[in-house]
């Protein structure tokens, strides 16, 4: 769910379902739109010699595009044993019941009411299945229940909405602050300098090798949108949809309800620093 920018980083060659390291497989889902991009990126992540795999956002609910996901690991010679939910939004996680149906494995979320099973998600979990290792990395911001997944076999993380492949995020308030969602881009920073992470295998969008810079982008661009955000309040526009008129004058027009939900996030923030 985006706004608009460019991000830096070189991107591998536009949004094709494929190889993107190692260990993960895209399957693109058909909902392509100006919120989703090119369509949701469904992520299958697995050890090269194990039979088991994991599934990152089986998408939305599409029979089609599920039995696809399916027959990718199968011909890869891997049975889906879990299923994973990076947040609820239902171009990621509406699939999910129907994906479990399909597969047998159980869907593990920060949100109890995505949940299939027993066990959830939670910060510092592991999640560990034949041999594969993903770290749960606590991103709110976009959403109260955003998630990453850090990859370290492939000094990669998988993101979901919190970090795009191209574009920039969309703080969806009220379920997302963006206090919190800076808070997650310095987590994914740190990912970068200490873990070494610098493979980004977004929700939405191509894959980035610059992990790094895409999150010191983020990082520059909200900061820009918080003071341009301020200076049209100070300059008499109160209304957030005032803001996003003039603020966001250069985004197109599609995406200003979007950009206004980011706007009463930012609105928000700076009321809660004193800032307006």
């Amino acid at each position: 769910m985006t706004e608009a920018a460019a991000l830096p980083g070189q991107p591998r060659g536009g949004v094709l379902s494929g190889p993107a390291t190692a260990r993960a497989v895209n399957v693109l889902a058909p909902n392509p739109s100006a919120m989703t991009l090119d369509g949701t990126n469904t992520w299958i992540v697995a050890e090269p010699d194990s039979d088991l795999a994991v599934v990152i956002d089986p998408g939305p609910l599409d029979d089609a595009h599920l039995t696809q996901v399916i027959a990718t690991a199968e011909r890869a010679g891997k049975r889906i044993a879990l299923t994973l939910l990076t947040h609820g939004h239902p171009d990621h996680a509406e699939g999910a019941a129907r994906f479990a149906e399909l597969t047998g494995s159980k869907v593990r979320a920060l949100d109890p009411a995505l949940r299939l099973g027993d066990e959830g998600l939670a910060a510092g979990d592991v999640v560990r299945t034949g041999g594969l290792e993903l770290r749960v990395v606590p991103t709110p911001g976009h959403t109260a229940d955003s998630l990453c997944f850090h990859l370290p076999a492939d000094r990669a993380v998988l993101t979901g909405d919190t970090i795009l492949g191209r574009g920039t995020t969309v703080v969806a308030h009220p379920d997302g602050r963006l206090g919190d969602y800076l808070d997650s881009l310095r987590r994914l920073r740190s990912l970068t300098v200490d873990d070494g992470v610098h493979t980004v295998l977004p929700g939405h969008g191509p894959v980035l090798e610059d992990a790094q810079g895409a999150v010191e982008f983020y990082l520059a661009h909200r900061a820009n949108r918080l003071a341009q955000v301020e200076t049209a309040v100070e300059n008499g526009y109160v209304a957030s949809s005032d803001v996003v008129s003039h603020v966001y004058a250069d985004v197109d027009r599609s995406l200003w309800p979007a950009a206004e939900l980011s706007v009463l996030a930012q609105l928000d923030y700076l009321r809660e620093h004193g800032l307006i």
